[in-house]
């Protein structure tokens, strides 16, 4: 009598986890007005061409070296070093998605990043400027290693927005 009640119990088991099965959501539409619709392998083919691979990190890296060029010139430290650590963080997502950058990349991450980053922790006037022109030149280093000397960073001269320091 116990094996019957164990085979039945058994048999019960398996067909509760039959029935609860998790729908995978292949053909389901998502988004608004479902923008993001097809299989599964579609929809993640569709939200990875989303991110982009290194234009939207270079975007943002745009933006974060303009603030932090007139960061350090105002002596403004802390802006600064928030707009160093997203550009690492930019960088490091820009690498992920594009590993093949990863070797032009590197001394740019590993040494020009810290050596910036430095400067601006001992509020470096004198030497905020030889240092950010050194990294710079390591953007467009970069630029050359991938082929796209076509792209060829300069010194900020337009302040797009207007920081000061903290009160």
């Amino acid at each position: 009598m116990k094996s019957i009640q164990v085979v039945f119990l058994l048999w019960l088991s398996v067909s509760m986890v039959g029935c609860l099965v998790v729908e995978s959501g292949e053909g389901k539409s998502y988004g608004s007005q479902d923008w993001l619709s097809g299989t599964d392998d579609e929809r993640w083919s569709t939200v990875a061409d989303q991110f982009g691979g290194f234009a939207h990190a270079m975007h943002e890296i745009q933006y974060r070296y303009q603030e932090l060029y007139w960061a350090g010139l105002d002596g403004n430290w802390e802006y600064a070093l928030h707009h160093l650590e997203h550009i690492e963080e930019a960088m490091e997502a820009g690498l992920e998605r594009r590993p093949a950058r990863a070797k032009s990349a590197t001394s740019f991450v590993n040494d020009n990043i810290p050596a910036l980053e430095k400067v601006l922790e001992d509020g470096d006037s004198e030497g905020f400027e030889a240092a950010f022109e050194v990294f710079r030149i390591s953007c467009n280093s970069c630029h050359a290693m991938e082929d796209m000397p076509f792209i060829h960073v300069k010194t900020p001269e337009i302040r797009m927005t207007v920081i000061g320091l903290p009160n």
